[in-house]
């Protein structure tokens, strides 16, 4: 292959060129509504992809600066959050949470995850910051949970990417919940996160949300990043769909605030745009340092991308698959340790780390191509009480297979 037909940052061009035919694809299937997506290499950007509708109806178009419910992927950030504490000194990671949050003292645990509610036993230990940065807390998510304890929490939390409930009240329903399994025993996708958010809240002293903003979003310069959509910034803002009754693509019922939302939720809350994101997952990439701006230390940042989970916890599969074949979970993150076995989900490579968000929104850091790929959609799957199995099958399942094409054609291009 001559010079002349690869990029400065070690891409071919021709094989960065299909790729954008290969989104709009599903956007003319009406598969999705559209995309944005940025691959980023030695220090510069290497594609920007702007491909389909922001808003359907309207016919706005996704552009760079267009900005997306990110879901889950407010989880890591949320994570860097209670490691700053951790270096602070202000807590550990095998301290109870206990003595910041007295609502999850005494904790009673489900005799069999699916079982009655009144079917318990007394909890042999109280969560600590560890298990809820891995999951292990035993708690759960409604839809990531099956029999009754998935309904009650529908009941006691509400929706659970659209509450209203105030941090106090909502930290006290939680908490009133039997857990699915004893603390530290298996990795259980579940609301940890977003305890993990008030706690920092409750020790910074302030809202979480100003936490968020003093802490990470304002040093890393991530200005379009917050828990809801000012109105002067509304324009920008990429609308959520579904695929309805007839198959087609219709609008996704998503609360809008004029001013900060009461429920900031630091497992799901986020919105953010792929320059702003970006930001971030070059911070972790840097071993906690961007453009001369320090969050972690190196130590720290390598805490977090180690896998901790055991082998016997990873033989569970996640959402009905068996993610954990090739990969890990450290301290908020998924971590590849085998890339060969990871394979069946895309190309990938050793060290590479991530974590998604529930409406399509996926990002990757892979420090042995010293390569960032973000990726933007804004497609809503079922969020409720046992519907997890559906994140992984579900209707139009040829849109779902946009991003391991998207993430095999980056991997190709790459010299």
């Amino acid at each position: 292959m001559d010079d002349a037909s690869l990029d400065v940052t070690g891409f071919s061009k021709d094989k960065l060129a299909a790729i954008p035919p290969m989104l709009q694809g599903q956007v003319d299937k009406g598969n999705l509504s559209g995309f944005v997506t940025l691959t980023w290499r030695h220090g510069q950007v290497a594609q920007v992809n702007t491909i389909g509708w922001r808003n359907i109806a309207e016919k706005a178009p996704m552009q760079r600066n267009t900005i997306f419910r990110i879901a889950s992927m407010t989880k890591p950030i949320t994570s860097v959050a209670i490691l700053q504490l951790v270096e602070e000194g202000k807590i550990k990671l095998d301290d109870p949470i206990t003595k910041w949050a007295p609502e999850f003292a005494g904790m009673k645990v489900l005799k069999t995850a699916e079982g009655p509610l009144d079917e318990v036993y007394d909890s042999p230990r109280d969560i600590t910051f560890d298990d809820l940065l891995t999951h292990r807390a035993g708690l759960a998510y409604g839809f990531t949970s099956v029999g009754p304890i998935a309904y009650a929490h529908q009941k006691a939390l509400g929706d659970v990417l659209n509450s209203d409930m105030t941090p106090d009240a909502w930290m006290a329903a939680l908490g009133s919940l039997p857990l699915s399994y004893p603390p530290g025993e298996r990795f259980h996708y579940s609301h940890a996160t977003d305890v993990l958010g008030f706690l920092v809240g409750r020790i910074d002293g302030k809202p979480f949300r100003q936490s968020l903003l003093d802490r990470i979003l304002k040093p890393l310069g991530m200005a379009d990043t917050d828990f809801y959509f000012p109105p002067d910034k509304r324009d920008r803002m990429a609308t959520v769909y579904r695929v309805g009754k007839t198959g087609d693509l219709e609008v996704a019922p998503m609360k809008l605030y004029d001013t900060p939302p009461n429920f900031t939720g630091g497992g799901g809350g986020l919105t953010s745009t792929a320059d702003d994101y970006l930001k971030f997952i070059r911070m972790l990439m840097g071993k906690g340092e961007v453009d001369g701006v320090r969050l972690l230390k190196p130590e720290t940042v390598e805490l977090m991308l180690t896998n901790r989970l055991t082998p016997a916890q990873r033989e569970i599969t996640f959402m009905g698959l068996p993610f954990w074949i090739g990969q890990g979970f450290g301290l908020g993150l998924s971590i590849v340790d085998d890339a060969e076995k990871q394979s069946w989900m895309g190309a990938t490579a050793n060290g590479a780390f991530s974590w998604p968000g529930a409406f399509g929104t996926w990002w990757r850091g892979d420090p042995a191509n010293d390569m960032i790929i973000l990726y933007l959609i804004q497609n809503a799957m079922p969020l409720e009480p046992e519907s997890a199995s559906q994140l992984a099958t579900g209707q139009r399942s040829e849109g779902q297979m946009a991003l391991p094409f998207f993430l095999n054609m980056t991997y190709e291009a790459l010299t």
